[in-house]
């Protein structure tokens, strides 16, 4: 059984004798690679690339997996995420004849039939050819999910920072003399149809030192944006992701504009927009404001709370906030408690419909979902919803003017489904299902446990074959995010299937601390000088994998991406002598360094700073880039980031290559041009980089011992 909360947060008191050792430091050789787009520094990413092609883009294995991951990506057999939206149903899809992808609608009634007819609202394939850019839709942000005013974001190359322009869904054109909001990060949230709150850089003291939105201002139609009016300031220090405005609107009608002033990475104070000014809501820092429904604003914990004159509400609660008595009052408020949360199960998030909400949780790591109904005498009952074991609920979409919903379902072996309900009338019948894209037939899904170093117990997932030999042989990948409360569930990833289950390959998802998977406390358990517990986690579910002899460290292999880079990184260094194969994306790397890289000061309250004496001791004594050691045998890993990545950012991978490089170590390294925080800016870029990490796999856990890169 697993810790219960109570137990947990009373092991968080001892902090790791590790995150006490003094670490010897190196010198920085290699803050010239800072310089992202630099003559000198593109020549170096090159050098790297091409060394590393020579090696995988020749080796006989990728060929045939690129055509097969390209063939899995723009497969029509692909079931299309719909969303609900003025009665229609909306679609962004790509393929191979729309590289970068369409935004298309049909009636929901032609989109339950086998094939619908679908008409092409939006196609950045051929805006990108007008513009002359490289734009990646990043999504449509409207009034509300009925209205067909819509601000279409349009990134160059995948980046975070992007470009606004107004949308006409009816006609499918852009809005002559419409808003407009010129490439930056930055935050907008419609008010009405004529007016917008725009958080982004309106010049010096605008922006956080963390290069976020600290201010915001309300911009009407017709008016110059520097005319705007500015309705809130935070503080330059504020190192979030931006002070940002969101407005809730339900079915009813009720609007609730509100204001986030993001003071750490994950504690933050609340304003309520009104005519007088922003008002401070008398909420905890770790409360979050999700939802509207019936003029109640839906509110989530992530800590404890005692309102004033009330009982205490526990830690991973969600309440309910009376939007109306909040315009009046707001120091003294009055929650209802909507969910709680019990040892074993947390809520992971919620949408509404017109008269409900449809809330999801994980019991074990195990997906259930229900309909909350809030009754006549202020209290809510809920309905749970018939959730398989071993699936998780990968999409959600809601209708305020009607109750109506889809849920899509997919587990590690079973391909999507669309599951179309009424929360009115309780009927929830299955709508689509996606065709198999792997042969999925001779395995099987298990859920194990190991045991941490200080005993906790951490769950995962084994996708293996029905007759796996239990003699260490098995090709085994092993993965893990273990931070910012993220959870890692059960998913349908086709391109692994197919490139690697269908091979002969396990496939293993650990729940480690620092995740979601079991409410807040699972989380802060990992935070800042408590993150050996993360890494000491993964190690102890690698060491349970070679116990059971479901594999060994010949043929175990781990992957991960972005904070999961990092903790691929720890484990290179920490534990070299135990993997075989590891498979480092978009990483943070050099935490000695992290807050003046990209968006990294948005990050210490996941990390902390250098800036504290103990926690810069920590950061150092796990940092990868500076745990690096000349005299230590490390596996020959694969480094993959992106130039346009202007989240986390290309150089630490960079520095953490050009290190290895400098004590004579094996590495393969790969820096794509487009891609911003992800594999690649298209499905072609993402089945190149599919294809480049799975064959780097074979060569590693599947095949004799083969080439190394080449110097």
């Amino acid at each position: 059984m697993l810790m219960t909360l109570a137990a947990l947060v009373a092991g968080m008191a001892a902090i790791p004798a590790r995150a006490q050792q003094p670490s010897m430091e190196q010198p920085d050789k290699y803050t010239w690679l800072e310089d992202i787009h630099g003559d000198r520094q593109l020549a170096w990413v090159n050098s790297e690339n091409a060394r590393t092609a020579a090696v995988l883009e020749k080796d006989s294995h990728f060929s045939p997996l690129q055509t097969e991951a390209l063939k899995v990506l723009e497969s029509p057999e692909r079931l299309p995420e719909p969303e609900l939206r003025n009665g229609a149903v909306y679609n962004t899809w790509r393929d191979a004849e729309h590289v970068r992808g369409i935004v298309r609608r049909t009636t929901l009634k032609d989109f339950l039939t086998a094939e619908p007819k679908w008409e092409t609202v939006l196609d950045y394939d051929a805006l990108s050819k007008t513009d002359q850019q490289s734009w990646v839709g990043k999504g449509l942000t409207c009034l509300h999910p009925d209205d067909e005013h819509c601000l279409v974001s349009l990134s160059a190359g995948g980046e975070d920072a992007d470009t606004l322009r107004e949308m006409d869904l009816k006609t499918g054109k852009f809005v002559e003399g419409g808003f407009v909001l010129p490439r930056g990060k930055q935050t907008a949230a419609w008010v009405d149809k004529d007016t917008l709150l725009i958080g982004r850089d309106w010049g010096p003291g605008t922006m956080s030192e963390a290069g976020y939105p600290i201010t915001v201002r309300l911009w009407k139609r017709g008016q110059p944006l520097e005319s705007s009016v500015e309705v809130f300031r935070g503080d330059v220090k504020d190192n979030g992701y931006g002070d940002g405005a969101r407005v809730f609107i339900d079915g009813q009608g009720h609007v609730a504009k509100i204001v986030e002033r993001n003071l750490s990475t994950f504690a933050h104070e609340t304003y309520l927009l009104l005519p007088g000014g922003p008002k401070k809501l008398a909420l905890p820092l770790k409360a979050r404001v999700e939802g509207i429904l019936d003029d109640q604003l839906i509110t989530e914990l992530d800590e404890d709370w005692t309102p004033a004159g009330q009982n205490k509400i526990a830690q991973g609660s969600m309440v309910a906030l009376d939007l109306s008595a909040l315009e009046k009052d707001q120091t003294r408020l009055n929650p209802v408690v909507v969910f709680a949360p019990t040892s074993q199960e947390f809520e992971q998030w919620f949408s509404s419909t017109r008269n409900h909400l449809i809330l999801t949780t994980l019991e074990h790591v195990q997906q259930r979902a229900y309909v909350y109904t809030l009754g006549s005498d202020g209290n809510w009952t809920r309905k749970p919803l018939p959730v398989p074991d071993n699936l998780t609920i990968n999409s959600v979409t809601t209708s305020r003017t009607d109750d109506r919903f889809f849920l899509g379902m997919e587990g590690f072996l079973t391909p999507t489904s669309l599951w179309l309900g009424d929360a009115g009338d309780g009927s929830f019948i299955l709508a689509k299902s996606q065709k198999p894209q792997f042969d999925a037939s001779p395995d099987v899904v298990e859920q194990l446990e190991a045991t941490s170093k200080d005993g906790t117990k951490v769950p995962y997932f084994v996708v293996h074959r029905k007759d796996m030999r239990y003699d260490g042989s098995n090709p085994t990948l092993l993965n893990a995010y273990g931070g910012f409360q993220v959870a890692s569930t059960p998913r349908y990833r086709a391109v692994a299937g197919k490139l690697w289950l269908e091979h002969g390959g396990v496939f293993v998802l650990a729940n480690i601390r620092g995740g979601g998977e079991f409410g807040p406390a699972w989380h802060e358990a990992g935070l800042k000088t408590h993150r050996q517990r993360i890494y000491d986690d993964f190690y102890a579910v690698a060491q349970d994998l070679v116990a059971r002899k479901i594999t060994s460290s010949r043929r175990l292999g781990i992957i991960g991406g972005s904070n999961g880079g990092l903790l691929m990184g720890v484990e290179f260094t920490q534990h070299p002598q135990m993997w075989n194969a590891v498979v480092i994306q978009v990483p943070l790397l050099d935490m000695l360094a992290f807050e003046h890289l990209s968006a990294g000061a948005s990050w210490v309250g996941e990390y902390g700073s250098v800036s504290v004496p103990e926690e810069r001791a920590f950061l150092a004594s796990i940092s990868p880039y500076n745990q690096l050691k000349p005299d230590v045998q490390y596996p020959e890993p694969l480094i993959f980031t992106t130039t346009k990545d202007d989240r986390v950012g290309p150089v630490h991978a960079r520095k953490f290559a050009a290190r290895l490089e400098e004590f004579h170590k094996p590495f393969f390294y790969d820096e794509i041009t487009e891609g911003g925080h992800g594999a690649g800016a298209d499905k072609k870029q993402e089945a190149r980089t599919d294809a480049e990490y799975f064959t780097y796999l074979m060569m590693k856990l599947m095949d004799s011992p083969g080439p190394t890169r080449t110097d």
